[in-house]
Parts: C-alpha cells; sequence; structure tokens
C-alpha cells in the first residue's frame, strides 16, 4: 500500500506516491501561472488549479500497480484563497500570494488594530499578501462578489469542495490568512470585529492531519484512485518540508530552496518577541501538534528562472538540466567580481520592501555567462547567510540546517551558502519534502505510524553534509560585506523610483 500525497505549490501541482518506508514509488508534474489583469494583481482560474490536482494525481496513481494507493493527503502554499458562494460555487479567480492588489487595506489594518498588535496575536505582519486585506478589497471595489461570498477557502479547501468533503483549513494555513489567532488556534474575534468580519466567512480551522472524508466513486474516478480512499489534510507547504526533514523539536532547522528560499525553526511556543518583530519573521502553527515554526525567508530560485530565461529563453527543462551543470563546471573558483540581489520580487525579511529590485553590479567587458551565474549564486548565499542570523537571533544559535527542493541540485550553491553563512548543509535524501512531510501526516492518520516521531525515525535520512570552507569564507568576507552596502545604499533610489503604474 502507498500514500500519495500532492503539493499544490505556487507555480505547479506535484504528485508523489510514498512506499511505507519512505521510497518514491511514482512522481508527476503539473505547471500552471497566475495572471496579472492589473498591475499588482494576480489571478488564477480555480479550474486551472482543480485540473492540474486531478492531473498529477492520476499521473501518479497509474505509474504504479499492485500497490494501491492507501490515503490522499493535499498540501499547498499559503495566502491564495477562492470566494465562493452557500453551494461552494467559485464566485471568480483565484486570488493568489503574489497578488499586492491590497496595500491600502493592509496599511488600514496595521493603524486600526497596531501592527504589534496584529503580530502578537497571528504571528505575521501586515503585508498585502495576506488574504485578510484582500478580502477587505473586494468588500469595497468588488462588492458583487463579496456580497454573494459564503467563505473565502484555501486552495486545499477549494480541492476538498471539489471532492463533495467539508472545506476544511489546517492550523498552518489558516495562519496565513492574518486573522487566525496561533496561539487559541481558531479565528480571532477582535481582528475580525475590527475589520467588520464574520468569522463565519472563512473555513472551519482543524490540525493538520486531521481526516475530511472519503472518496466518493465519483471523485475516485477523477483522480484514478479507489472509493472510499481516506483524504488527509497536509498543510502549509513550509511546515510541511520542516516535517520531511525531520523538524520536530527545538534546536533543528531546515531550509527549503525553491522560488523563495525559506530557513525555519521548531518551538514549544510561537517567537513573538521584539527581535522577531523587528525583522517581520512569521511565527505560526507547525504541522505537528502542538509546535510552531519560526521562518525567515527571501525570493531566491526565481533568479535563476530569470537568468535561463535570458540565455536560454527557448530552452526546455531537460536542456536546462545539462546547460546549468555545464555552466557551473567552467565557473571560476575565484569570486565573480560582481555583486547580485535576487529581489526580483521586492524584500521578504526583515524590511518587506516591495520597492526593492534585482540589481547587477559590477559588470565588465571581460564577464561572461558564468561570471553572472556564480554572481547570482553568491547573491542567494549572501542572503541566506543574512536570513540565518535573523533566525538564530530570534530561535537561539544553530550551527546545522537540514535543506531540501531545486537549490540543492547545485554543488557549487551549497559550497557558497555553507560558506558564505557559516553553517553545515545536510540535502536530505528525499528532495521532496513538502510531499514526503505531507505522506507522514497521511500515515499517521490512518495508522501506518504510531507518531510523526517514530516516521521521521524511520523514513528520513540525510545524504551528505556540506560543511563551510574556511579559505572560501575569508574569500567572500569582502563580498559579503559590499553584498550588505548595495542594498543599503540603494534606499533613496527605492524610494523614489516611479510607481507600477508610471513603469507600465
Amino acid at each position: 500500500m502507498s500514500l500519495l500525497a500532492v503539493d499544490m505549490g505556487s507555480s505547479g501541482a506535484k504528485a508523489v506516491a510514498f512506499s511505507e518506508d519512505g521510497k518514491a514509488l511514482a512522481h508527476a508534474t503539473q505547471s500552471y501561472s497566475g495572471q496579472s489583469p492589473h498591475v499588482s494583481w494576480s489571478e488564477m482560474p480555480p479550474e486551472t488549479f482543480w485540473h492540474a490536482f486531478a492531473t498529477v494525481a492520476q499521473a501518479a496513481s497509474g505509474q504504479f500497480s499492485g500497490d494501491p494507493v492507501e490515503a490522499l493527503a493535499i498540501s499547498s502554499h499559503g495566502e491564495t484563497y477562492i470566494p465562493v458562494d452557500k453551494d461552494n460555487r467559485v464566485l471568480g479567480p483565484a486570488i493568489l500570494n503574489a497578488d499586492n492588489r491590497a496595500v491600502a487595506e493592509s496599511d488600514w489594518m496595521a493603524e486600526r488594530i497596531g501592527r504589534r498588535a496584529l503580530f502578537e496575536v497571528t504571528g505575521l505582519s501586515a503585508h498585502p499578501m495576506y488574504p485578510l486585506p484582500k478580502i477587505l478589497w473586494q468588500r469595497q471595489h468588488q462588492p458583487q462578489v463579496f456580497s454573494k461570498a459564503s467563505s473565502f477557502l484555501s486552495l486545499p479547501g477549494f480541492l476538498l469542495s471539489r471532492l463533495g468533503l467539508p472545506a476544511y483549513v489546517d492550523y498552518s494555513l489558516a495562519s496565513r490568512y492574518m486573522a487566525f489567532d496561533v496561539r487559541k488556534r481558531k479565528w480571532s474575534p477582535e481582528i475580525l470585529a475590527s475589520c467588520e468580519l464574520s468569522a463565519d466567512l472563512l473555513p472551519m480551522p482543524v490540525p493538520a492531519g486531521t481526516t475530511a472524508g472519503e472518496l466518493s466513486t465519483t471523485a475516485a474516478k477523477e483522480l484514478g484512485l479507489t472509493p472510499r480512499t481516506p483524504v488527509i489534510l497536509g498543510g502549509h507547504d513550509q511546515p510541511c518540508a520542516a516535517l520531511g526533514s525531520g523538524v520536530l523539536e527545538p534546536g533543528r532547522i531546515s531550509a527549503s530552496l525553491g522560488t523563495y528560499e525559506c530557513l525555519l525553526a521548531a518551538s514549544n511556543a510561537p517567537s513573538l518577541t521584539d527581535t522577531a518583530f523587528a525583522a517581520n519573521l512569521n511565527s505560526y502553527c507547525h504541522v505537528v501538534p502542538d509546535r510552531y515554526v519560526t521562518l525567515a525567508y527571501f525570493p531566491s530560485g526565481i533568479m535563476v528562472d530569470w537568468f535561463l530565461r535570458v540565455v536560454q529563453p527557448s530552452a526546455e527543462g531537460t536542456i536546462q538540466d545539462k546547460f546549468l551543470p555545464s555552466l557551473e563546471a567552467s565557473c571560476s573558483s575565484s569570486p565573480s567580481g560582481l555583486t547580485i540581489t535576487p529581489h526580483l520580487l521586492g524584500t521578504s525579511n526583515p524590511d518587506f520592501d516591495t520597492a526593492a529590485t534585482g540589481v547587477i553590479a559590477g559588470i565588465r567587458p571581460s564577464t561572461s555567462q558564468a561570471d553572472l551565474y556564480k554572481g547570482i549564486l553568491e547573491g542567494i548565499a549572501c542572503e541566506f547567510a543574512a536570513m540565518a542570523e535573523l533566525l538564530r537571533h530570534a530561535a537561539g544559535p544553530f550551527q546545522d540546517v537540514f535543506v531540501s527542493g531545486g537549490g540543492v541540485r547545485s554543488r557549487l550553491g551549497l559550497q557558497l551558502r555553507a560558506a558564505i553563512a557559516g553553517r553545515n548543509l545536510h540535502p536530505v535524501q528525499c528532495q521532496e519534502a513538502v510531499c514526503l512531510g505531507t505522506a507522514i501526516l497521511a500515515g499517521v492518520a490512518i495508522g501506518k505510524y504510531a507518531s510523526y516521531y517514530q516516521a521521521v525515525a524511520r523514513i528520513v535520512r540525510t545524504s551528505e553534509t556540506v560543511t563551510p570552507d574556511s579559505s572560501v569564507s575569508r574569500m567572500y568576507e569582502a563580498q559579503k560585506k559590499r553584498y550588505e552596502l548595495l542594498y543599503s545604499s540603494l534606499a533613496p533610489f527605492r524610494k523614489h523610483r516611479c510607481k507600477p503604474e508610471e513603469e507600465s
């Protein structure tokens, strides 16, 4: 028997079927992308998510026989939501996590409730990415949607509703709404009252690992699964990746190296200190019972994707897979001489500056593709080091980081992160850590594992250790200082750059 985990990412869906001992039996992916009908908007038809979900579930389940899926679990990126009516019919497009239309509403919430008060309850700092400000925006600007809305569902909740199951939201994804009391694990009546909203408009929060129900015959056919297969709530992708990397207790740190790069620490209570607040760290419910996560993150892999689109615009994935290792092999052992910030989507911690952009400084006539690529990896490593320090101040000292995600494929990138951050990196054997953590939730829910601890001890393994090379660390001391100086010195430029509507 196997466990099927589906992760609904920000740019695509992924399904991985695991055996009970953690071996990946099947793998399927389906990409999608958002639409931007106006500046700062990011939307997607909900049916696109449903089609991708059904496609990867069918594809994965069809890759093996004789080992039927015993449970299905769903995890997702955070913040994206779908407005539905009382019959769970969609009322408009999914509003994606990258959508920043609700700046005014976010600022209004911060002023009305107080930035620190919001942080104390939700573990989040006011920002337009979260659903609550965007729901307020819809009330003001799209009353025809808001007036008909019965609920604003999370992405897994929408998929559950399509399967004919209750549209629950687990505590970790509920935490991403900016309306959830992370200590009491319920929607905050104080925040909702301040916004003149009812908790009835939000889905019912339940623990990750809750069984939502079983697949009907019709739903099972759409997914290529067996009727009566249990469907389990996963959670927010980052805590799921942490579980899949063995991060259950304080002192162990994980890092997911993807479009965004996220460093995460587990704790017994949310980290709501002055230090965490000043750094705008997120601290909220883990998918593991009675545990919390604190995380720092920044745009990362999107900078590598941009580079590939520029230098290999027509390349398919397989060509890219060969191109980057070849390029990496040609990189000099010395610093590139470039200083590059990966802020294509603005910065995240500590300042969440939406005006920040990617910057390349130091180009000369001799600058090559390999120099640009290494410069990008150096910039990402400098940002990784900065996030590690932010997390250290909030969660305590640490030396070891358990890493997963697409960025692990770059050996040079790992070596630079280790050297510049001064940390040991431990790539986990299963690089699909989000899906593995999601499968662990399913396995515990149906009794395959006695506990999360037993599951992690049994199936989570590391492949190697990348230690800081002291000679490389010394080589990059000046580079690290230049990186910090470049960002801070451009503050006046960011303040006076044209508004988005002037750029379009």
